[in-house]
């Protein structure tokens, strides 16, 4: 395989660690924390979780270190969607693997928490590990979404870790993957089957956070990768001067990733969901909301500009929720096929005015036909429909259109209007690491086998003071069950890493909201450029605008 002098000069790069896991294995100690409790529904979860609840946080520091001298034999999987960085979370646990003990040996179970299952590994080498150093993807082993739940899947898993000698398993993913790591350790510890788990925090998405965890790996480069975009394109438009791009971006469930390019290129919009749902915003508010800025724009003589709408957003809007919960029911069970039965779309349609309310009708009717259509033939497995695939950036590119023209009939816009789209998602999922995440993500590894070398199980490798120089971050470990609670899923009560939303009153927002109104009608873009691996620190190592903001 030819290599590219990025990809040569990248595998030279040593990540930085924190400063009291640079004093090497044998000098490494705990302190130990307080006790910790679960986020939320602390009874229902200590007792899903009895052998695993309540453990304290520890901190690692300078001093001797007292872990029993055993030989290690650790498997890693890789699990959920890419995330950039997550070859240096497996470099990180090989390389404090090694320096401990050259017995030790790292399985890397392929295709996720499938290989576990399926007893599907190899046995990483030097010379397998160095083809991956400071890379993107997931390309190492692999990975994939099968969840880790039912009592067959344990007893497989800890069947398999038994045939190789397995003393820990480290999954490496987001907020499902982490659950099924918790579950995943109370199994193991209810059933005194020596093997710890140990999960790390990884999405792109920004909404695996809290109080503890700063931030998860991959959103600094996924962020800096769209933001490279957006500014290019924010180039482009005040140059032509003659087109409004609506730019999609990753984050169904949160709007971390919005609002972090919004910060980092100042687009005319970005909308954020938390806020939409918080002013229960209708689709016509936000529509007013656009086109009031294409206006007040093009009366300056600015027909372009930029908007940022996160993945999620359609979600966010109580109407639009509503709606697709009427048509879920509408089409629930033998309905389906009777509305599948019908020849044309003027059938179909009827068929869904008789079966909506009027409120939920009258949002339905204001659709693009194209959105229309698609709500229907667009089902998921159990027949709901699948909202990450609505198109929102021409969903409201659409309406906004519509809103013009009705302003222009009434001699109140007399602008030109040309919308272009753009999704940005897969871009930002497999691009080399940041040096900030490539230093996290190597961190988070080396600090994942100092969590086994100590004994802990149903732990998150946990790395913090992250706005701060490497060589101030603080390593650790927390349980994961601090971060659950109960919610409700397919109908029964599940425990889940509660989901971090952007908080409204929170520094990073109210930047965003304090400089909004003046970027929705001036041009005041901003151009991030490519991320940079070689150069001054403050270029090379800036972290987020969100976490600078956050830990002013």
């Amino acid at each position: 395989m030819k290599l590219s002098p990025l990809q040569i000069a990248r595998y030279q790069y040593n990540p930085k660690l924190p400063g009291m896991l640079r004093n090497g294995i044998a000098e490494i100690c705990v302190k130990n924390g307080a006790p910790t409790e679960s986020v939320a529904d602390q009874e229902k979860i200590k007792a899903l979780f009895p052998n695993t609840y309540g453990k304290n946080e520890i901190t690692f520091e300078k001093g001797e270190n007292t872990s029993p001298a055993k030989k290690q034999i650790v498997g890693v999987i890789l699990s959920g969607g890419q995330a950039p960085g997550g070859h240096n979370v497996v470099s990180g646990l090989y390389d404090a693997l090694k320096a401990t003990s050259k017995e030790n040996e790292l399985y890397g179970f392929k295709g996720g928490p499938s290989g576990l299952i399926d007893d599907d590994f190899i046995v990483f080498t030097d010379e397998y590990i160095n083809q991956y150093r400071n890379t993107g993807g997931f390309d190492i082993i692999g990975s994939g979404r099968t969840k880790l739940e039912t009592e067959e899947q344990f007893k497989i898993v800890a069947e398999n870790c038994k045939k190789h000698g397995i003393t820990a398993i480290v999954i490496i993913g987001g907020d499902d993957s982490n659950t099924n790591a918790a579950v995943l350790a109370e199994y193991f510890a209810a059933n005194n089957t020596g093997v710890q788990v140990i999960g790390c925090p990884k999405t792109i998405d920004g909404d695996l956070k809290n109080e503890d965890i700063e931030c998860s790996f991959g959103f600094d480069t996924a962020t800096k990768t769209y933001s490279e975009l957006i500014g290019n394109i924010e180039r482009d438009a005040n140059s032509a001067k003659k087109y409004w791009h609506f730019v999609k971006v990753m984050g169904r469930s949160a709007s971390h990733v919005a609002l972090e390019c919004a910060l980092e290129t100042q687009p005319n919009i970005c909308l954020i969901g938390e806020e939409v749902a918080a002013k229960k915003m209708s689709l016509a508010q936000i529509t007013d909301y656009i086109a009031d800025s294409v206006a007040a724009r093009a009366a300056k003589g600015m027909n372009f500009g930029l908007a940022i709408i996160p993945e999620g957003i359609v979600e966010f809007v109580p109407e639009f929720s509503k709606l697709i919960a009427e048509i879920n029911e509408l089409l629930a069970g033998s309905k389906a096929d009777a509305f599948n039965a019908l020849a044309t779309w003027e059938e179909k349609y009827a068929f869904i005015k008789n079966g909506l309310t009027e409120e939920s009708f009258k949002v339905f009717e204001i659709l693009p036909a194209g959105i229309q259509q698609q709500l229907f033939l667009e089902r998921d497995p159990h027949g709901n429909v699948q909202v990450s695939l609505i198109e929102s950036e021409k969903l409201f590119s659409e309406m906004v259109k519509k809103n013009l023209a009705a302003r222009k009939a009434a001699g109140a816009y007399k602008g030109k209007f040309s919308p272009l789209h753009h999704f940005f998602g897969y871009e930002g999922r497999c691009a080399f690491p940041s040096n900030f995440d490539a230093d996290y993500c190597y961190s988070l590894g080396y600090n994942a086998f100092m969590l086994i070398q100590y004994g802990y199980n149903g732990y998150l490798s946990k790395v913090s003071n992250l706005s701060k120089p490497a060589e101030e971050w603080i390593a650790g470990g927390m349980p994961i069950t601090k971060m659950m609670n109960i919610e409700r899923r397919h109908g029964a009560d599940k425990p889940v890493i509660r989901k971090a939303l952007v908080e409204l009153d929170g520094a990073p927002f109210k930047f965003f909201e304090a400089h909004r109104d003046e970027w929705a009608v001036e041009t005041c873009f901003t151009f991030p450029g490519a991320i940079q691996y070689f150069g001054p620190s403050e270029v090379c190592d800036l972290t987020t605008h969100t976490l600078a903001l956050e830990k002013a």
